[in-house]
């Protein structure tokens, strides 16, 4: 079992915790993932890790309550523990090497990007951190990625916070203003890391994207992340989840990831419905 030593929230629906897991800790690297179960007839999930502390022995973990196994985790606390978490898994994201470079981050992505400034940070390495959020109310992390950032810049949909507008924007701006990079880290909603890809590709920077929103099972066993990959078929869980965004079908993957959302919905509710029986 793996005890929760820690437990808060960042923002509206999303959810930091420290789970006590010494072997993973020991073994992760930024850019890999876990697969976890928060009960013993609960579902499995694939959530990458944010953080490790090998003195503790923690693993850091921030999840968005988006569906029912995400709920599920949300409802324990600090002593409570999972039934399994396994790990690290997938492959970490390279970062040697590189003398300067951009990670943009877009919502609970931001969780991912982080960890990835500061190994860049603490090889030396200049960093560029451009965020964005829906608005104020979901912005998570700040002081974290300020700490690691040599430049950080942070957007949001409305305005309420930051600077208005959308990353490509500012990350443009950079491109065009002289600023030279090694590479572009981009982690977040398809969406998004399309934009990203399509801002740098007439410069000619090196993209790399995250691919794991599209994850699903974690073993490459259920085909539910495969993607298409310099017209070849990938599977974000064994073959990434790091990718070069430049040969990358976003559009195929977009397509894909929404045949999903009615069951998923269904999923949700239903255990909702269950929780709050539960609590009655």
């Amino acid at each position: 079992m793996y005890k929760i030593v820690e437990k808060r929230p960042l923002s509206r629906n999303i959810t930091l915790m420290q789970i006590e897991a010494p072997l993973v800790a020991k073994k992760a690297e930024p850019g890999q993932f876990v697969i976890l179960r928060a009960t013993s007839d609960g579902e499995r999930i694939p959530l990458t890790i944010s953080g490790t502390d090998i003195k503790r022995g923690t693993v850091c973990i921030i999840f968005q309550i988006v569906g029912a196994t995400t709920r599920q985790l949300n409802t324990l606390e600090e002593g409570d523990s999972l039934a399994d978490f396994a790990g690290p898994l997938g492959k970490p994201t390279e970062l040697d090497g590189l003398k300067k470079v951009c990670v943009v981050g877009g919502g609970v992505g931001c969780a991912i990007a982080m960890p990835i400034a500061q190994k860049l940070h603490d090889n030396g390495c200049e960093v560029h951190s451009i965020v964005g959020f829906r608005n104020k109310e979901f912005v998570i992390l700040e002081e974290e990625f300020k700490s690691c950032s040599d430049k950080y810049i942070i957007m949001t949909d409305d305005g309420s916070y930051g600077e208005k507008g959308v990353v490509t924007a500012p990350l443009k701006q950079l491109i065009e203003g002289g600023e030279q990079y090694d590479m572009i880290i981009a982690i977040g909603p398809l969406l998004m890391m399309k934009f990203v890809v399509e801002t740098a590709r007439p410069y000619e920077i090196p993209t790399t994207v995250s691919m794991n929103p599209i994850m699903i099972d974690g073993t490459g066993m259920c085909g539910g992340c495969r993607l298409t990959v310099g017209g070849e078929t990938k599977f974000a869980c064994v073959d990434g989840p790091d990718f070069d965004g430049f040969k990358v079908d976003f559009d195929e993957a977009m397509k894909r990831t929404a045949m999903y959302r009615k069951f998923e919905r269904h999923a949700y509710e239903a255990t909702c419905n269950l929780l709050n029986k539960e609590v009655q």
